[in-house]
């Protein structure tokens, strides 16, 4: 092996330039030599490839997002796509990519393998819904920011005597919301998983009323059926039965910018040298996670295949806490 591609696919997570920066280093180390994708999938299609070497990724550590960039490409889910994929790969000399990405983007690893493409994969994703890594790159990061903005509104809350429902990131998956929750000393948590009615989030809040709370936190996940504001709108004539006056957070994007903490540099550094190093040990069609303490390799065809699921024990805590 001589030449790897990299790419970055997907949204884009903190820590993805530290696993950027991880893989690049360690290949030269193993006198590798890398060749960046810009735009994920979209870009391999085109061929839109830069060298990598370890002045480019210098002072890229502690930075948001992707230095590579990111893009959806419709073209790469159909196989002529990926057949053009294929052939800039291999007009470039690469011997193997990297993809740095959550579950989408690793499906697209995965149909590159089964063309017979080498390919590793680097867990990436803020929902942490990705099977074969617990925690993935940017999750870390995802849930601080969303804990702070938690704290931030109970402070307002508390010296207005409101109710704040605040919806979080997490696709179809309420790890998010639900640690956020925890962490935050919500009142109220509702996950895609275990999701709470609109009916019992104002008994629930009534009930903190009548107890003496002077705010509450309501945390509702992305995936949920009932939006925040559909449960908002739901309290629009009933705040004085409830007994908070009702406001509405959608934190969306802002959770996925800004420093990846220091948990997601180590992260995304420890994985990126290992998807190198697994790929000088002969592996392919893996993805590298940690899973304990451990950096570890899962089959694609597993990652794929698998659904990631919930404690749901704690959300029996987190409704004990809440009193």
């Amino acid at each position: 092996m001589k030449t790897i591609a990299l790419l970055t696919s997907g949204g884009d997570a903190p820590g993805m330039n530290a696993a950027i920066r991880a893989v690049v280093r360690r290949a030269i180390d193993h006198g590798l030599v890398v060749h960046g994708t810009r735009r994920g999938y979209e870009g391999l299609i085109k061929g839109d490839f830069t060298r990598l070497d370890a002045r480019d990724v210098g002072g890229i550590l502690h930075g948001g997002g992707t230095i590579l960039g990111s893009a959806r490409s419709n073209e790469f889910k159909t196989e002529e796509g990926r057949k053009k994929a294929i052939a800039q790969l291999e007009a470039l000399g690469a011997d193997a990519l990297v993809v740095i990405g959550g579950n989408g983007s690793q499906t697209g690893s995965l149909s590159l393998s089964k063309m017979g493409f080498p390919v590793i994969g680097i867990a990436s994703t803020i929902d942490n819904d990705l099977f074969g890594s617990e925690p993935s790159i940017g999750a870390d990061t995802a849930l601080n920011i969303t804990i702070e903005s938690l704290d931030r509104l109970r402070t307002t809350g508390a010296s207005h005597h409101r109710a704040h429902i605040v919806e979080t990131m997490g696709r179809d998956f309420g790890y998010l919301g639900l640690m956020a929750g925890i962490a935050g000393g919500a009142e109220v948590i509702s996950v895609p998983e275990a999701e709470v009615g609109a009916q019992e989030i104002a008994e629930r809040l009534r009930d903190a009323s009548t107890r003496g709370k002077t705010h509450s936190i309501v945390v509702v996940a992305e995936g949920c059926k009932e939006t925040a504001n559909a449960i908002a709108k739901h309290f629009a004539d009933h705040e004085a039965e409830i007994g908070f006056l009702i406001r509405v957070t959608i934190l969306g994007h802002v959770v996925r910018g800004g420093a990846p903490t220091a948990f997601d540099r180590l992260l995304a550094t420890r994985l990126g040298v290992a998807a190198v190093d697994a790929l000088q040990h002969g592996e392919k069609g893996r993805l590298v996670g940690m899973l304990g303490s451990q950096v570890r390799t899962t089959s694609l065809d597993e990652v794929a295949s698998t659904r990631k699921t919930l404690d749901l024990e704690l959300i029996r805590l987190a409704q004990v806490l809440a009193r």
